[in-house]
């Protein structure tokens, strides 16, 4: 009888434990299975070859095959200078990343003194507005078409930072401001050990999330002022003529700019933050 006993919790404890990591990719169609490295890279490859198979049997006779979609791009390179439009248009982005990270960071953390949460508040409603109302008030207020453009992407980004980053501060645990007080810390070295060391790699991912957001938002900021060119005008240009291949080609080039951009900042992240990483269940 007490051998009996003994065993059932330890049957109960194997069905109750931690998803162990496995492989197979028939595993992928069961919830909340970790499926191991290898078996994700052949998922990711086989979900890539479907996608080009479906692209090039498209029924849609609009769309561009991927033997189209090539040539466009070698044309656009070659002839219409698609590397200098996207250097310009990336130097645009990472100058407003780190304008409206700057911004962003020091109003959000700013919200630990009662008198700026309003302000901070009203600030982060401005998501809800166009940036083509903007356009007017800030052709006369800068005059300068680089001015004007990088204002513009530059408030687009920030209302959008500014409202995920106050959202970390404010959900920040009582229990870790209370851990850091019985140590007897200062309040302002509450906010420099809690607030902002302790949110860095939330930050950090919030700064990824927008600067997905900066390359969505370029293309309009680029048409409203074309002075400089960039990728948004090149995009535009041939749209404008109906060059769909083109069109595809650029919005392929531009997805594949942003998303190393996204990867860059993932690994920093990962480096400077690895604790952020620890206890996941998928990772």
């Amino acid at each position: 009888m007490s051998t009996k006993t003994e065993e059932k919790p330890k049957a109960d404890q194997k069905t109750s434990g931690p998803p162990k990591r496995v492989g197979g990719i028939l595993q992928a169609f069961s919830p909340n299975r970790i499926v191991s490295p290898g078996t994700m890279r052949v998922i990711v490859v086989i979900q890539v070859i479907a996608f080009i198979i479906l692209w090039s049997t498209s029924s849609f006779k609009i769309l561009p095959r991927p033997g189209e979609t090539y040539a466009a791009f070698t044309q656009l390179w070659a002839r219409q200078g698609l590397g200098q439009e996207l250097l310009t248009s990336f130097q645009l982005n990472l100058t407003a990343l780190a304008f409206s990270a700057v911004i962003s960071l020091g109003l959000a953390y700013l919200t630990v003194l009662p008198f700026f949460r309003p302000l901070v508040s009203a600030l982060s409603k401005g998501r809800f507005l166009s940036l083509v109302g903007f356009s007017l008030l800030f052709t006369l207020t800068l005059g300068d078409g680089h001015r004007v453009k990088l204002a513009l992407l530059v408030f687009g980004m920030t209302v959008f930072f500014l409202t995920s980053m106050a959202s970390v501060v404010n959900e920040i645990p009582k229990s870790d401001f209370d851990y850091a007080r019985t140590l007897r810390m200062s309040e302002w070295r509450v906010v420099w050990e809690v607030v902002i060391l302790g949110t860095f790699d939330k930050a950090l991912e919030v700064t990824r999330q927008n600067a997905a957001i900066g390359w969505m938002m370029l293309t309009m900021v680029e048409g409203i002022s074309r002075s400089e060119g960039g990728v948004g005008v090149l995009l535009l240009n041939n749209q404008k003529y109906m060059k769909l291949s083109e069109v595809a080609a650029i919005q392929i080039t531009i997805l594949l700019i942003a998303l190393g951009q996204d990867a860059i900042i993932g690994v920093i992240r990962r480096f400077l933050c690895p604790y952020a990483f620890v206890g996941l269940e998928r990772k």
